[in-house]
């Protein structure tokens, strides 16, 4: 099957779930409307980790999807699994904006985020390694740039995990490395389009 239908369907949900995390930040009702504003800078700054998340998802998922050639089940079936992990990230968006208003849990909060974004990166290399075992890529696309594209996927579950097991320990450092590696995934956009 052509990748062109796979992809609309992605398109829709990578959508849908990063609009709905600006579900998660109520309106204040209570006090002057100032400071309650900003007293959701919790809110704000898991938001716009989040918001940098699905879009380097999805920027990166047209450069992967612009490689195939073609789809077969398996690999519809790994990007729905993928897309299941994008689609629950509003969740534990919302409990650690919760934990940082609250100043409680903030290790399990900070640590369920990155385990949320290691079980998707998991999801995208078995994409992307399916596609390859099963010759589903473009012919034009050497070998040497398919590793690379591979090991570049590799990183963000490694670095995730990693990261979730230190914010259960020191939770600001974790958030820290989610945001660095959405500059990580947003820099070599260039790059990779050129194996496209």
């Amino acid at each position: 099957m052509k990748p062109d239908r796979t992809e609309f369907f992605s398109d829709a949900v990578l959508a849908i779930a990063i609009t709905l995390l600006i579900l998660e930040i109520r309106v204040p009702t209570e006090g002057r409307l100032g400071p309650a504003l900003l007293h959701l800078w919790p809110s704000y700054v898991a938001y716009a980790i989040s918001f940098l998340v699905i879009g380097a998802i999805w920027l990166n998922h047209h450069l992967m999807f612009a490689k195939f050639e073609k789809v077969d089940t398996t690999l519809q079936i790994w990007n729905l699994l993928t897309l299941m992990a994008v689609a629950f990230l509003p969740f534990p968006t919302a409990v650690l904006a919760e934990a940082l208003h609250s100043g409680q849990d903030q290790n399990i909060a900070t640590a369920l985020y990155g385990a949320t974004l290691t079980v998707g990166g998991v999801f995208v290399n078995l994409t992307w390694h399916h596609a390859v075992r099963a010759g589903l890529l473009k012919s034009s696309l050497a070998p040497d740039d398919v590793k690379r594209v591979g090991r570049h996927y590799l990183v963000g579950p490694t670095v995730y995990a990693l990261a979730a097991l230190v914010g259960l320990f020191v939770p600001v450092l974790a958030l820290a490395t989610y945001a660095f590696l959405n500059v990580f995934y947003f820099w070599p956009r260039k790059r990779s389009q050129r194996v496209s």
